[in-house]
């Protein structure tokens, strides 16, 4: 072998290697995407009962507020990826309960598609299930609101307001 020839396949041989290393890090600096547990009626429910739920603990008004909203859904998605498979399947029983029609009027009291229901409604909603004499929709109004007010004071977003400035920093 040549001289030339050794420094060439030398050569490309540390460009094959560190084009490998490149793509290897890139593959582990960006993070895949959390994987979604909820459906999408799934998530308009929590979207209606999130503001409802945080009513005086949301941003007021402006762009924030629909920010502040969509950041508490996909924290409650992602505190129901981290459940025991036996408690996302009740949980994903409630929402498809609360998703059909029929048992939305029935159950839960809300004439309107969660969409379109208004926060007004929705509280209404959520003190029947609190103060409910069935012990099944208390225990579900527990559930919604512990996800619920999880999702949003493990936000940074709320901090500020409840003057918490933070997990300390280490060293």
């Amino acid at each position: 072998m040549r001289r030339r020839t050794f420094l060439a396949v030398g050569a490309a041989g540390a460009a094959a290697l560190a084009a490998a290393g490149w793509w290897s890090w890139m593959r582990r600096a960006a993070p895949p995407p959390a994987p979604r547990v909820l459906d999408d009626d799934a998530l308009a429910i929590v979207a209606a009962i999130v503001p409802a739920m945080l009513a005086g603990a949301l941003p007021a008004a402006g762009s924030e507020r629909p920010v502040a909203v969509g950041e508490v859904v996909a924290g409650v998605d992602k505190a129901i990826a981290g459940l025991a498979p036996h408690a996302r399947a009740e949980i994903a029983q409630l929402f498809a309960l609360l998703a059909l029609p029929p048992a939305r009027r029935a159950f839960a009291g809300v004439a309107s598609p969660w969409p379109e229901a208004g926060v007004d409604e929705v509280s209404a909603f959520l003190d029947r299930w609190r103060d409910s004499g069935w012990a099944l929709k208390r225990t579900a109004y527990d559930a919604l609101h512990q996800l619920i007010i999880a999702s949003w004071y493990g936000n940074p977003r709320s901090w500020p307001s409840i003057g918490y400035a933070g997990p300390p920093k280490l060293a």
